[in-house]
């Protein structure tokens, strides 16, 4: 039987900052999942992710995450990509001064 495709959102590293970011519907790059696309056609989804891959000179990493749709836009279902949203953990810097 093959598998359900669930909603997703494409996930990256910034490449200077190395800050987790997420592709929004223009094509841009955010460090807010709630902005994120949130995909839940699979051939859509695989498209945005080549998109991802093909901005080698903004992002590394690119790939899909699992995410549902919450109040304020897309919320990660995985304790992963739900510890990138607080961003770097090593001190207090970027999304975790507003902390």
């Amino acid at each position: 039987m093959s598998r359900v495709f669930t909603p997703k959102v494409v996930t990256a590293n910034r490449l200077i900052e190395g800050d987790a970011v997420w592709l929004t519907e223009d094509g841009t790059w955010s460090p807010d999942i709630a902005e994120a696309e949130l995909l839940e056609d699979e051939a859509d989804a695989d498209l945005r992710l080549l998109m991802a891959q093909s901005q080698s000179d903004l992002v590394v990493g690119a790939y899909m995450a699992d995410a549902v749709a919450g109040p304020d836009g897309p919320e990660p279902t995985h304790y992963r990509e739900a510890f990138r949203t607080s961003g770097p953990s090593n001190y207090r810097h970027g999304k975790q001064e507003t902390l």
